[in-house]
């Protein structure tokens, strides 16, 4: 199960990195938009939605391959083998 949790969050930090490259790229093309509405949209997506929902799905991948989400007792006997 410890195996599972560590691919997912390699899984999590991919997701994390595609998602940002792609919503980089769809925002640019808004900003660039002759639309006033679509110009504000996309700074609103570039400066307020990426940085949140990549840096959430990365960090929740990182906690996974660090083991943050193993049980109190694992945890407990991982320090104290150590």
């Amino acid at each position: 199960m410890e195996l599972l949790k560590k691919y997912l969050g390699v899984v999590w930090i991919l997701l994390g990195v595609y998602v940002g490259y792609d919503r980089i790229t769809d925002s640019v093309t808004k900003i660039s938009s002759d639309k006033l509405e679509d110009q504000v949209f996309g700074w609103v997506v570039l400066c307020v939605l990426v940085p949140i929902i990549v840096g959430g799905l990365v960090l929740f991948g990182k906690y996974a391959l660090d083991g943050e989400y193993n049980l109190k007792s694992e945890r407990l006997k991982e320090r104290k083998s150590e």
